[in-house]
């Protein structure tokens, strides 16, 4: 039997990588630090043998820090990388030891203060080097960029990109341009998205919601380019790991068992190049 792959996960060590949007007030249940201990932890409770773990930081220093974590069910890192530079030569200071983890570039696109930061031209040739490196971008974005995004995704049909979070339903109060943006974004066959970062919907008790969410995720990318990702350690400021992970193997139960194991592990597997 495959692999589970949780697609998306963080870790932090707030010494080195300070987090400062985490409210200590409202958030915290997460202001402490969690290391790969805690992950195994959180995977073991789910039923997840393996996890991508996603920068929280636009810091290069945290990137070889996610690097060179020894945890064998840490199976590939998004890391980040000054994409208004030469990446090529970035990836090459790597240490080569742990090169290989790298699986992905992600840089926080929904925070970033330049609101056209996607289609700058040297960000555009840096995508591409990434694309002749085989490495996929994760695309964090809000709702009302998904129409940026599906622009630039068009623009470089040799680069594999993925939607974080279904393109930020959770912070959304704009369900018709959402979905409208989504589609427009699933149109181009190089764009993907993980079911993630939806535990805080799911404990809003609006399961009629949810359902439709996904449904237009399936319906707009089909179950061969949507992974599941929990969000962890984001997760807990909702229903938690456990039950989100029980949620989407309920709205994935009507799928074929190939559609199923698509979500669970194939396309993750396939988009970061993880192997069997």
């Amino acid at each position: 039997m495959s692999r589970l792959i949780d697609a998306h996960v963080h870790l932090w060590n707030r010494a080195t990588d300070p987090q400062p949007w985490i409210d200590p007030t409202t958030m915290a249940v997460i202001d402490r630090d969690f290391a790969p201990a805690d992950l195994e932890r959180m995977l073991d409770a789910t039923g997840v043998d393996a996890a991508v773990v996603v920068q929280s930081s636009n810091s290069a220093a945290e990137t070889r820090r996610l690097l060179a974590h020894p945890s064998s069910r840490i199976v590939g890192v998004v890391g980040w990388a000054e994409l208004t530079a030469d990446v090529a030569e970035q990836l090459d200071e790597l240490d080569p030891s742990v090169r290989a983890r790298l699986v992905g570039i992600r840089h926080l696109v929904h925070v970033d203060p330049d609101p056209a930061w996607l289609e700058r031209p040297d960000v555009g040739t840096a995508l591409e080097q990434l694309g002749a490196r085989d490495l996929g971008f994760d695309l964090v974005v809000r709702s009302w960029q998904l129409p940026q995004a599906a622009t630039v995704v068009a623009a470089h049909p040799g680069v594999r990109f993925v939607v974080d979070h279904l393109g930020g339903i959770a912070e959304s109060d704009d369900d018709a341009g959402w979905e409208a943006g989504l589609r427009e974004l699933a149109a181009r066959p190089n764009a993907f998205a993980k079911i993630s970062g939806l535990a805080g919907v799911m404990s809003g008790g609006d399961g009629a919601h949810l359902r439709r969410v996904v449904g237009v995720a399936l319906d707009a990318f089909g179950p061969e380019r949507l992974m599941f990702g929990s969000d962890w350690p984001l997760a807990e400021l909702g229903a938690g790991p456990v039950a989100w992970r029980r949620a989407v193997d309920e709205l994935i139960a009507e799928l074929s068992p190939a559609e199923r194991h698509a979500i669970t592990s194939g396309t993750a597997s396939a988009f970061y190049r993880l192997g069997p």
